[in-house]
Protein backbone atom coordinates (compact mmCIF):
# COMPACT_ATOMS: atom_id res chain seq x y z
CA UNK A 1 0.00 0.00 0.00
CA UNK A 2 1.08 3.64 -1.06
CA UNK A 3 0.12 6.76 0.21
CA UNK A 4 0.93 9.41 -2.48
CA UNK A 5 1.50 12.67 -1.43
CA UNK A 6 1.16 16.48 -2.96
CA UNK A 7 0.52 19.99 -3.25
CA UNK A 8 3.52 21.43 -1.03
CA UNK A 9 5.61 24.04 -1.90
CA UNK A 10 6.38 27.77 -0.92
CA UNK A 11 4.03 30.40 -0.02
CA UNK A 12 3.96 33.52 1.36
CA UNK A 13 2.29 34.32 5.22
CA UNK A 14 -1.47 34.45 4.54
CA UNK A 15 -1.41 32.22 1.97
CA UNK A 16 -2.96 28.56 0.90
CA UNK A 17 -2.03 25.11 -0.13
CA UNK A 18 -3.73 22.31 -0.71
CA UNK A 19 -2.33 18.92 0.18
CA UNK A 20 -3.76 15.83 -1.34
CA UNK A 21 -3.08 11.91 -0.73
CA UNK A 22 -3.88 9.54 -3.01
CA UNK A 23 -3.75 5.56 -1.61
CA UNK A 24 -2.31 2.77 -3.77
CA UNK A 25 -5.96 1.03 -2.80
CA UNK A 26 -9.36 1.82 -1.74
CA UNK A 27 -9.94 4.27 0.53
CA UNK A 28 -12.98 2.53 1.63
CA UNK A 29 -9.53 0.27 3.25
CA UNK A 30 -9.41 2.69 5.73
CA UNK A 31 -10.81 3.67 8.96
CA UNK A 32 -9.20 6.69 9.46
CA UNK A 33 -6.60 9.14 7.66
CA UNK A 34 -4.74 12.03 9.04
CA UNK A 35 -2.06 14.54 8.44
CA UNK A 36 0.45 15.08 10.31
CA UNK A 37 3.65 17.14 10.18
CA UNK A 38 7.67 17.38 11.35
CA UNK A 39 9.44 20.37 11.57
CA UNK A 40 13.15 20.33 11.66
CA UNK A 41 14.19 19.72 15.12
CA UNK A 42 10.60 18.46 16.95
CA UNK A 43 8.64 15.66 17.12
CA UNK A 44 6.22 14.67 14.62
CA UNK A 45 2.68 16.26 15.05
CA UNK A 46 -0.96 15.28 14.46
CA UNK A 47 -2.28 18.18 12.57
CA UNK A 48 -5.75 16.85 11.35
CA UNK A 49 -8.04 13.55 11.47
CA UNK A 50 -10.55 11.89 9.72
CA UNK A 51 -12.52 8.86 10.43
CA UNK A 52 -14.60 7.09 7.54
CA UNK A 53 -17.84 8.34 9.32
CA UNK A 54 -16.70 11.99 8.46
CA UNK A 55 -15.83 12.90 12.14
CA UNK A 56 -12.79 15.35 11.90
CA UNK A 57 -10.10 16.40 14.84
CA UNK A 58 -8.00 19.14 14.64
CA UNK A 59 -4.65 20.38 16.57
CA UNK A 60 -5.43 23.43 18.38
CA UNK A 61 -2.95 25.79 16.64
CA UNK A 62 -4.71 24.86 13.01
CA UNK A 63 -8.43 24.96 13.93
CA UNK A 64 -9.88 27.45 12.28
CA UNK A 65 -7.63 27.89 9.52
CA UNK A 66 -7.06 24.12 7.87
CA UNK A 67 -10.04 21.89 6.50
CA UNK A 68 -9.22 17.88 6.32
CA UNK A 69 -11.62 16.34 4.07
CA UNK A 70 -11.89 13.16 1.82
CA UNK A 71 -13.40 12.20 -1.45
CA UNK A 72 -14.45 8.71 -1.77
CA UNK A 73 -15.16 8.88 -5.65
CA UNK A 74 -11.78 10.11 -6.07
CA UNK A 75 -10.09 8.11 -3.77
CA UNK A 76 -8.32 10.89 -2.34
CA UNK A 77 -7.79 12.82 1.25
CA UNK A 78 -7.09 16.55 1.47
CA UNK A 79 -5.77 19.37 3.77
CA UNK A 80 -6.88 22.75 2.68
CA UNK A 81 -4.55 24.75 4.22
CA UNK A 82 -5.83 28.94 4.43
CA UNK A 83 -3.90 31.74 6.59
CA UNK A 84 -0.63 29.84 6.61
CA UNK A 85 2.21 30.83 9.13
CA UNK A 86 5.41 30.94 9.27
CA UNK A 87 5.41 28.29 12.20
CA UNK A 88 3.48 26.00 9.66
CA UNK A 89 6.65 25.33 7.77
CA UNK A 90 7.51 21.85 8.14
CA UNK A 91 6.95 18.37 6.32
CA UNK A 92 3.60 17.25 5.89
CA UNK A 93 2.90 13.28 6.05
CA UNK A 94 -0.50 11.59 5.22
CA UNK A 95 -1.36 8.90 7.30
CA UNK A 96 -3.50 5.97 6.75
CA UNK A 97 -4.72 3.24 9.11
CA UNK A 98 -6.59 0.18 8.32
CA UNK A 99 -8.64 -2.34 10.71
CA UNK A 100 -9.08 -4.84 7.87
CA UNK A 101 -5.65 -4.69 6.88
CA UNK A 102 -3.99 -4.53 10.72
CA UNK A 103 -1.52 -2.08 9.55
CA UNK A 104 -0.82 1.93 9.79
CA UNK A 105 0.49 3.40 6.41
CA UNK A 106 3.02 6.57 5.98
CA UNK A 107 3.23 8.69 3.17
CA UNK A 108 6.53 9.87 2.22
CA UNK A 109 5.87 13.57 3.21
CA UNK A 110 5.65 16.62 0.94
CA UNK A 111 7.31 19.37 2.19
CA UNK A 112 5.44 23.17 2.79
CA UNK A 113 7.58 26.39 3.47
CA UNK A 114 5.38 29.55 4.83
CA UNK A 115 8.04 32.71 4.63
CA UNK A 116 7.35 35.55 6.47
Amino acid sequence: VQLVESGGGLVQAGGSLRLSCAPSVSIFSFNAMGWYRQAPGKQRELVAAIISGGSTNYADSVKGRFIISRDNAKNAMYLQMNSLKPEDTAVYFCNADSVRLKANYWGQGTQVTVSS
